[in-house]
C-alpha cells in the first residue's frame, strides 16, 4: 500500500515541479500524441531526474491498457531464429519505448497453433495491439483480429481484402522483375528461382514479379529452374540447390526467394568447384548479416527490416490514440517499401559476355504510403 502511495504521490510531484496537472504528465509518460512534444520531453526529464518509474498495475486499472504491444514468436527444431528478427524485434522496440510501451513476445511452441496462442493473448488483455509478420496469401490469424475488432498492424499483407487493416510491405515484385532485367542485360539466359513452399504473400509477390518480367522479355533462349522447399528445412534446401548446380545445363544466375537460399546456393557452388560470379550470379533477398561476410559478398535487396519495424509499432500506437480519441475513430495506413539493392560480390556478366556489359541497375523507387479511414 505504501510504495503506491509513493507513486502517486511521486506523479503529484512531478506535475506540481512542472506546473502541468496530473493528466498531461500522465499521458505524455504514456506516450499519448495529443500532449506537444515539448510537454512530454519536460515530463520525461522530470520523471528521470526523479526516477519516476510508473505503477504498471495501476495504470492499467485507470485506463484499461496494459501498456503492451505483442509479438507472436515461434519456436522451430533448430538452431537458431528467423536471422532478420534481430533488426526487427529492436526496431519494434525503439519505437514503442520512445512512447512509454514494451514489447511482449509471446512464444509459439512447435507443437501449438499460433492461432491459438494469439487469441489467449487477446482474450487474456495481456497487450493492447498486436503486430503481425510472416503473412500467409490467406491468414487466419488476420481474419481473427478483424473479427475481433482487436488493433493490430500487419508486415506484410494478404492477397485479398487489404484494406481491412493497416499494413506496412516491401515491393518484392518490383525488385525480381527489375533484378531478372539487369542479369538479362548482363547477358544471363539461363536462371535458377530458388523458393519455399510454403504460401506466403511475399513469396507470390517476388515470384510474379520475376514471372511477369520473364515473360515480356518473350526471348525464347531464356530458360527458367524453379525449385521450392520448406523454408527452415536445411537438408531439403541443401538437396534441391545441389540437384540445381549439379545439372549440366546449370543456370548462370539465381535469384532466392531469402538471403538464407542464396548463401546455401554460394557454399555448394564453392563445394562443387563453380566459381562465383564468374561462373555463376547469385542474388539474394533481405540483406541478412551474414550476406556481407560471405564469400564472396551477396548480392541482395535490402527491406529496411528495422525502419519497417519502427513504422509498424508507430502506425499501431497511433491508432491506439486516435481510438481513446474523443470520436474513438482510427485509420488504415498502406505503406509499400522499396527495398535497396546492396551491390556486393556474388554478380557478373554471365559466362562469355563481355565484361565491359553492366546493365542497368535496379532503380531506387520512392516508398508509396495510402491511408483510408473506418469507424
Amino acid at each position: 500500500m505504501s510504495n503506491t502511495g509513493n507513486r502517486k504521490g511521486t506523479l503529484k510531484r512531478l506535475a506540481a515541479e512542472l506546473e502541468l496537472s496530473v493528466t498531461t504528465v500522465s499521458r505524455a509518460l504514456g506516450g499519448y500524441t495529443d500532449v506537444a512534444d515539448a510537454t512530454r520531453q519536460r515530463v520525461l526529464d522530470a520523471a528521470t531526474r526523479n526516477a519516476y518509474v510508473p505503477n504498471a498495475a495501476g495504470r492499467m486499472l485507470v485506463t484499461g491498457r496494459s501498456g503492451f504491444i505483442g509479438l507472436l514468436l515461434p519456436l522451430r527444431d533448430r538452431a537458431r531464429l528467423d536471422p532478420f528478427l534481430g533488426e526487427y524485434i529492436a526496431g519494434l522496440s525503439e519505437a514503442l519505448a520512445e512512447r512509454g510501451r514494451d514489447l511482449f513476445m509471446a512464444t509459439v511452441a512447435s507443437r501449438q497453433s499460433e492461432l491459438d496462442v494469439l487469441r489467449h493473448v487477446v482474450e487474456s488483455g495481456r497487450a493492447d495491439g498486436i503486430v503481425l509478420n510472416r503473412i500467409g496469401e490467406c491468414d487466419e490469424r488476420v481474419d481473427y483480429l478483424v473479427s475481433r475488432g482487436f488493433p493490430f498492424v500487419t508486415h506484410g499483407r494478404t492477397l485479398e481484402a487489404q484494406d481491412r487493416y493497416s499494413w506496412v510491405d516491401t515491393d518484392g515484385a518490383t525488385a525480381f522483375a527489375d533484378t531478372f532485367r539487369w542479369l538479362y542485360q548482363l547477358g544471363h539466359r539461363r536462371f535458377g528461382l530458388l523458393s519455399i513452399t510454403e504460401n506466403m504473400t511475399f513469396r507470390r509477390h517476388r515470384e510474379e514479379g520475376f514471372r511477369r518480367a520473364v515473360a515480356e522479355q518473350d526471348d525464347p533462349q531464356v530458360s527458367v529452374v524453379a525449385t521450392h522447399v520448406p523454408r527452415f528445412d536445411v537438408a531439403a534446401r541443401q538437396q534441391a540447390v545441389h540437384t540445381m548446380l549439379a545439372d549440366t545445363a546449370r543456370p548462370t544466375a539465381i535469384l532466392a526467394l531469402t538471403d538464407e537460399l542464396a548463401l546455401c546456393a554460394l557454399e555448394l557452388a564453392s563445394g562443387l568447384g563453380i566459381q562465383v560470379p564468374d561462373q555463376l550470379s547469385v542474388v539474394g533477398f533481405d540483406n541478412i548479416p551474414e550476406s556481407a561476410f560471405s564469400t564472396p559478398g551477396l548480392t541482395t535487396f535490402d527491406q529496411c527490416t528495422r525502419e519497417a519495424a519502427r513504422q509498424l509499432a508507430t502506425l499501431l500506437l497511433d491508432s491506439l490514440d486516435s481510438l481513446d480519441s474523443p470520436d474513438g475513430q482510427s485509420g488504415t495506413t498502406h505503406t509499400l517499401i522499396t527495398p535497396a539493392l546492396v551491390k556486393r560480390g556474388s554478380h557478373a556478366p554471365a559466362p562469355g559476355a563481355p565484361h565491359t556489359v553492366h546493365g542497368t541497375v535496379p532503380a531506387n523507387r520512392a516508398t508509396t504510403t495510402t491511408r483510408g479511414s473506418y469507424s
